[in-house]
């Protein structure tokens, strides 16, 4: 099993900028992608970005040049969302998740808000 724990969200101003982190521990050397999705008040939840295990990154057009993902090659126990010229439309619960090839795995969500 894999074990996501998300932190770093917070109330922000528009223009502003957060990184989350991802802390995982247990069966890492399953995953085959991770990623992060978010989900606002009365919204599905819906994808923000994906790297897979060879650094291949996937940004959901709504956050392309604003937002990164990355990960800590070196031991592969953190993944990162940097997150710039943040709006308040990014206001949401993000979720770290990790795919494998027999099932999905999800943090509890950090909160984001975008407010002035």
């Amino acid at each position: 099993q894999v074990q996501l724990v998300e932190s770093g969200g917070g109330l922000v101003q528009p223009g502003g900028s957060l990184r989350l982190s991802c802390a995982v521990t247990g069966r890492i050397f399953s995953i085959n992608i991770m990623g992060w999705y978010r989900q606002a008040p009365g919204k599905q939840r819906e994808l923000v970005a994906t790297i897979t295990t060879s650094d291949i990154t996937n940004y959901a057009d709504s956050v392309k040049g604003r937002f990164t993902i990355s990960r800590d090659n070196a031991k592969r126990t953190v993944m990162f969302l940097q997150m710039n010229s943040l709006k308040p439309e990014d206001t949401a619960v993000y979720y770290c998740h990790a795919g494998q090839p027999t099932r999905d795995s999800w943090g509890q969500g950090t909160q984001v808000t975008v407010s002035s």
